[in-house]
């Protein structure tokens, strides 16, 4: 790849059904991978939290630090944001006591002041203007904001609204394919709808995490948290190499 490629090309991959598939098994291994952590190794929701942010911090450290987009280092961080955002958020709800509703509303209004800060910053929220590492800086605090405020909603909604883990996915399912019947059929802002369905599949990936590792008497399947999340891992590692995965082009 010449010069002139390079700078022409973001540091996040393009858009598509292979990346919004890998999307939804990521939050999944989040969800399962942080509770395996926390609850299966008796670690606790603090010390799992700093154990992952180490992880998170560094793994974004190492992304902006690459001069082009890398399909396993983005990943890999992506990853991290799901795991952190996990016992991050249980740690904020149920250690300290916030509940899922204050933390749902808290961790909201950090995601839009984030959006909004990026916005008026750089001028533009779209991915494909993500090939700075001020951009990128943005770019991960955003998204390590949706992963954890994806955690809280979707434990709100299987739990405190008393849908149940295949309810919440049910709704949360619904609500990406309406955002995916908005992307080809309505004017509606395709970075508007972008970060809609980023967020939403975040809930996704908890509730059906969770359906895969809680007890049966709590809805779920009770399955290993560390098979599951080795499953999810496995798949998740299948589809990179299996499919290409190109940077998306650098807009300005």
């Amino acid at each position: 790849m010449n010069k002139a490629t390079e700078e022409a090309l973001t540091k996040v991959p393009e858009v598509t059904l292979v990346f919004w598939i890998i999307k939804v098994l990521a939050t999944t291994l989040g969800e399962t991978g942080g509770d395996a952590l926390s609850m299966t190794m008796h670690l606790g929701y603090l010390d799992s939290t700093i154990i992952f942010a180490v992880i998170f911090f560094t793994a974004v450290a190492i992304q902006i630090r690459a001069k082009q987009f890398h399909p396993i280092i983005y990943w890999v961080t992506i990853i991290a944001t799901t795991t952190v955002g996990t016992t991050l958020a249980d740690f904020a709800d149920r250690s300290l006591g916030i509940g899922y509703a204050g933390g749902t509303t808290i961790l909201f209004i950090s995601l839009m002041a984030s959006l909004a800060i990026w916005r008026y910053t750089l001028g533009s929220v779209s991915i494909n203007t993500v090939g700075s590492p001020k951009t990128e800086l943005f770019y991960w605090v955003t998204i390590m904001f949706s992963q954890t405020l994806g955690t809280a909603l979707g434990d709100w909604t299987a739990d405190t609204a008393g849908l149940g883990y295949t309810g919440g996915a049910l709704i949360f399912g619904a609500l990406l394919l309406l955002v995916a019947a908005a992307y080809y059929r309505t004017r509606i802002s395709h970075t508007v709808l972008f970060w809609t369905a980023f967020i939403l599949t975040r809930p996704l990936g908890a509730v059906v995490g969770d359906f895969l590792d809680k007890p049966i008497t709590s809805g779920g399947l009770d399955l290993s948290r560390i098979g599951a999340s080795s499953v999810l891992l496995l798949a998740i590692a299948t589809l990179i190499v299996m499919f290409e995965h190109r940077a998306a082009r650098l807009s300005h």
